[in-house]
């Protein structure tokens, strides 16, 4: 079974727990997902981090540092990258969990929707209701919970078949997210594209957190 590292986990952890002087910060522990994943693709300055996850430069400021006291990044005049322990630490968790941005479909709300697919975490499931919940909490318009069982995609508890109920949404799901037996999709929507992925993400830790 794929896990997700429990290093990763107990660093994020702590970076978003970890206490300072002053006001508390206004990230939490998937502003600091959202920044690895911005800068493992490419280097980037403290402003533009900011703009990408909607917060004020003194929180940017105050992520990019304990990510760095993490030794998750280090910076340069050039802007933030990753270590290379942040690297290996972000590829173990993306074999566990993939996000991707999806077009309207059946099970879409607004505009700006994302998926999200945690390997061999159906079991984990029961009615996706607490999904749902945690998504709602961080910002979406509302939540969705796919299972990929038997080769079918189906909805929890009443085993619905989302393949011939939801045929576009279910077109999507298998092209972009390949699911394999026992995977859970979270399906997200929110009227903004950063609070989109980043409730898609809280969804997600539902499933994960007890690990």
């Amino acid at each position: 079974m794929k896990q997700m590292p429990a290093e990763f986990k107990q660093l994020l952890e702590r970076l978003a727990e970890e206490k300072a002087p002053g006001p508390s910060p206004s990230f939490s522990i998937f502003h600091a997902l959202m920044t690895v994943e911005l800068i493992a693709g490419k280097s980037l300055g403290r402003s533009k981090i900011a703009e990408e996850l909607g917060i004020g430069e003194g929180a940017a400021r105050t992520l990019i540092s304990r990510l760095k006291n993490a030794d998750l990044i280090e910076t340069s005049k050039a802007g933030c990258t990753l270590t290379d322990k942040g690297l290996r630490l972000w590829k173990e968790f993306k074999s566990r969990v993939k996000t991707v941005r999806i077009e309207k479909n059946e099970l879409t709300l607004t505009d700006h929707s994302y998926a999200a697919l945690i390997r061999n975490s159906g079991h984990r499931v029961k009615t996706g209701m607490e999904q749902r919940d945690a998504a709602i909490i961080a910002g979406a318009k509302g939540a969705t919970t796919i299972l990929f069982t038997k080769g079918r995609l189906v909805f929890p508890s009443i085993k619905h078949d989302v393949d011939k109920g939801f045929p576009k949404a279910s077109a999507q799901m298998k092209s972009l997210l390949k699911p394999q037996e026992n995977d859970a999709i979270i399906v997200v929507s929110s009227d903004n594209p950063v609070k989109a992925e980043y409730a898609a993400l809280a969804a997600a830790w539902t499933l994960l957190e007890n690990e």
